[in-house]
């Protein structure tokens, strides 16, 4: 190295010297000087995009002295300051008239006295190299006046260089970025890696649940080596994924504007700050820069058995029709996780007894461990009677927001006396399974417990419902231990496991399906070591295409095309056209694949029958796009062998399977004494229903086994339908709290709940049969966001809510042969209503409120499926209709 350069980083390394040692590293106070500065600190809530009249909210403004009053003498930038306000209270915009509810009001009637004077109390704050080491306050003021104060405290922290640090403030412990310029630097507070202990919860689903973004920015002006300016913005916008103009926004500023300057208390003496704060007031105390919990009381608030009184005749089975029920439903659950175990058990023991499912899916939605508690206790699981309550309680956990390990344990416990319930208790472990591994909680000892449990089910018993309701287990658990599980049963010699198990495979990711996967699903297609029934080929046919299919395995499918039982060429046939048709994931491979003329002739593309597989669009919107697939496979014979309907929700890069049916009819040849198609002479008389609810396989029902129930059913003419899902269900559930930095704090709260009622049955005559799945919802999401104060309440809500049915009938005639098959999916027209409230509430009893809604009407319709079955309906109805 020459001398030069040696000398040049010589010198460099003495000036980097001095500007570290001599340099400030944040604000700096002179002694003997008197600070003067406006403050104001406000929080506005309003819709996303703002409104006319003006958000609700408040505005606290003080002067506000500052001081030195020590300095540590080896280091100018270990200073301890302190802060002396007085208060005033506005609207955060201009009210006039009657809105103006602080008309008349002074600073002492609407704070107290004593709050009021905890407000104006001088406090402390231990600054070194710009930020806060401490804050000193009294331990005996309300955690809102501490918070204000912390609030203010907080915005005195910043550093004079650029750089991105951890620190803490009133928000927690925050990742910061700075930005230094000439006399000004910017402070980004990056609210998403703040770490505080009030935490809240959300729906695991993203399509069902709420987005946030937030952004905090703090710009200062300084002078003199001081703040000459402050001004700090944060801004929280939420807003239901699924409607995005359901939305709040809260917006939080606060401005600290120097307005002079002049002779002020000298420095205290002193070795060390602990001992300086002792001499200036012994009852000062650290309490932490970190916001406290502020509990608000809520004055004149009905108890929840007054709540139930008042809103019991709206979950009673004749309201559950209309959107006031989930309405109610949402109302009570925010009452009930308020509650005490004794208060819950209360309303339980005194709801009718056709209110009562209902009050059981609030009280278990309520999820609080108060809740949990009482149902535990009201609910006897070893009387055989009590199944209907017993089902909604366990249907109502499996459809939890968000789970704990307790309610898995509680559930997974204890004597019962039903077959039926003791189904359906390991099928809903298996969603509380997934639910709490999405949260993180898989090697919690109880989930450990249950996951050893269910894996191990289906290898631990030779009963075949048994073995069904583990398979059922797993399918929801998705836990990918269980894939070589359903790979193994996928070829077993029973049918239902072959189906639970391939269609299980359907709902993982395709990154978790090995290769010996995809080659068992191809033995089973193509049956290369066994005969299998049609609906287990088309199933395992639907894990190929879905699972991104090689070139290969399409070209074999397209190939076997033709050498089929005759519906299920037809069904194939359709598939392959919808995949192309509807541009699904295999759609690409399958046009590469169809340029060979031997897999793409006429021969195979011209197939007739009455199978079927189509998919289309519900509903789109730049919010959320819903699709749903409809595919009916037949028998040879042209029996209904197979419906499934599907309806999809995707938001946000997510998807939800909102709602499968499948109907399954087997053995029902014997009727018109027809010849089973291959694999399937000896299978028993069945039908019957399996239904998955926004991700939670349900325990299947059946509408008949056996040849002596198949004749009864025959000869009384009609199926009651039968019910496979009804009740009250918690579908969004998101709860947070937000920090805002100026000390205020905002709760918001939004819930959805859906009023469901999925039933299904079959029509059965010598003349024809029809089997329909009637799904009707009402649907309403609240959106609550509140500034409490104790001494001061603002609040916005919004709110959605639609009432809409959806119909699914299958009807097959037998008075021609092949036989006449028409489907049919109906929408009824159905209103959308929105809602927004604005608030503002002061303890002498005055508020106001702004109410406003729009009313949507959403036309019903048919959805389309193949022009095949629209010219069959046509024959269908004329002949039906034709012997009147």
């Amino acid at each position: 190295m020459t001398r030069t350069v040696f000398d040049k980083l010589q010198k460099m390394c003495r000036t980097f010297s001095f500007v570290s040692s001599g340099a400030a590293a944040g604000p700096r106070l002179h002694n003997k000087q008197l600070y003067k500065f406006s403050y104001t600190a406000e929080v506005l809530l309003d819709k996303a995009k703002g409104s006319k009249e003006g958000g609700a909210g408040y505005k606290i403004s003080s002067e506000v002295n500052i001081n030195l009053v020590w300095r540590d003498p080896s280091s100018k930038d270990d200073q301890l300051i302190q802060l002396i306000s007085n208060v005033r209270i506005d609207h955060v915009s201009p009210r006039s008239g009657k809105k103006n509810i602080l008309q008349g009001s002074t600073v002492d009637s609407i704070l107290g006295k004593n709050k009021l004077a905890a407000l104006t109390k001088p406090f402390l704050v231990h600054l070194k190299n710009g930020k806060t080491k401490a804050f000193y306050s009294y331990w005996t003021e309300p955690a809102v006046i501490k918070n204000l104060k912390r609030g203010l405290a907080s915005l005195l922290q910043f550093q004079l260089q650029t750089g991105k640090v951890v620190e803490n403030d009133i928000s927690g412990r925050c990742t910061v970025q700075y930005q230094a310029a000439k006399d000004q630097i910017t402070r980004t507070k990056i609210l998403d890696t703040c770490k505080t202990s009030e935490t809240g919860f959300t729906t695991h689903s993203k399509v069902l649940g709420v987005g946030r973004k937030s952004s905090s920015v703090t710009v200062f002006t300084l002078e003199d080596g001081f703040i000459r300016s402050a001004v700090a913005e944060e801004t929280h916008s939420l807003a239901v994924n699924a409607r995005r103009s359901t939305a709040a926004k809260v917006v939080s500023r606060q401005t600290l504007v120097k307005t002079g300057k002049e002779a002020g208390p000298l420095e205290v003496a002193g070795k060390d700050v602990a001992s300086v704060v002792k001499s200036v007031d012994g009852k000062l105390a650290a309490v932490g820069i970190v916001a406290e919990k502020v509990k608000s009381k809520c004055k004149g608030c009905p108890t929840l058995f007054e709540h139930w009184q008042a809103e019991q005749k709206q979950l009673e089975p004749a309201s559950l029709s209309k959107a006031s029920a989930p309405r109610s439903f949402l109302a009570l659950i925010q009452s009930i996780r308020k509650a005490s175990k004794d208060e819950i058990l209360k309303v339980l023991k005194s709801a009718s007894k056709t209110s009562l499912p209902q009050v059981v899916d609030a009280v278990t939605s309520s999820q609080t461990p108060e809740s949990l508690d009482a149902m535990i206790e009201f609910l006897n699981f070893t009387d055989a009677k009590g199944l209907v309550l017993q089902e909604r309680f366990l249907y109502a956990c499996g459809f939890a927001s968000h789970p704990n390990e307790r309610m898995l344990h509680d559930i997974s416990k204890g004597k019962i006396g039903s077959e039926e319930i003791k189904e359906s208790v390991v099928i809903i472990m298996g969603a509380l399974v997934h639910k709490l591994c999405l949260k993180g909680g898989c090697n919690l000892p109880t989930v450990v417990q249950v996951k050893k449990m269910i894996l191990e089910g289906p290898d631990s018993t030779k009963v075949e419902s048994e073995v069904q309701v583990y398979l059922l287990a797993l399918k929801n658990s998705l836990l990918p231990e269980a894939i070589p599980i359903f790979t193994k049963y996928a070829e077993s010699e029973v049918g239902s496991y072959n189906t639970i198990a391939l269609t299980a495979l359907q709902r993982y990711d395709v990154s978790l399906l090995t290769s010996e996967v995809k080659r068992t699903v191809n033995r089973i297609y193509h049956q290369t070591q066994r005969i299998y029934e049609k609906n287990v080929r088309v199933a395992a046919a639907d894990v190929i295409l879905s699972s991104n299919p090689s070139y290969m395995e399409v070209k074999n499918l397209l190939l076997s095309i033709g050498n089929l039982p005759h519906e299920m060429n037809k069904y194939m046939l359709s598939k392959i056209q919808d995949n192309l048709r509807f541009q699904l994931p295999a759609s690409k491979v399958i046009r590469q694949a169809l340029k060979d003329m031997v897999s793409h002739n006429y021969d195979r593309f011209s197939k007739v029958g009455s199978s079927s597989a189509f998919s289309g669009f519900m509903a789109r919107s730049g919010d959320l796009t819903s699709t749903y697939s409809l595919d009916i496979l037949y028998s040879g014979s042209g029996i209904l062998r197979r419906s499934n309907m599907n309806i999809y929700g995707a938001s946000k890069d997510a998807m939800l399977h909102g709602l499968q049916v499948a109907i399954e009819a087997q053995g029902l040849e014997s009727l018109i004494a027809a010849t089973p198609d291959e694999g399937e002479e000896d299978l028993e008389s069945f039908a019957g229903m399996s239904a998955l609810l926004f991700d939670v396989q349900l325990r299947p029902v059946t509408f008949f086994k056996g040849y002596s129930d198949l004749m009864a059913k025959m000869f009384s003419m009609t199926g009651d339908p039968m019910n496979v899902v009804k009740g009250l269900i918690l579908l969004t559930d998101h709860s947070e709290v937000l920090q805002l930095q100026s000390g205020l704090k905002a709760n918001a709260e939004f819930q959805g709940g859906l009023a469901i009622d999925i039933s299904g049955g079959m029509e059965i005559s010598l003349w024809y049969r029809e089997s329909k799945t009637s799904v009707n919802n009402r649907y309403v999401v609240t959106g609550n966001v509140t500034v409490d104060m104790d001494f001061l309440r603002a609040g916005m809500e919004v709110s959605f809510e639609t009432e809409a049915s959806l119909d699914f009938i299958t009807t097959v005639q037998f008075s021609e042969y092949p036989f006449l098959v028409c489907m049919q999916m109906d929408k009824a027209t159905f209103p959308v209503r929105e809602y927004l409230t604005k608030y503002e509430h002061v303890p002498s009893g005055k508020s106001s409120q702004l109410r406003k809604q729009r009313r949507l009407i959403v036309s019903g319709s048919e959805f389309p499926l193949h022009q095949e079955n629209s010219n069959m309906c046509k024959r269908v109805f004329d002949s039906k209709y034709g012997w009147i």
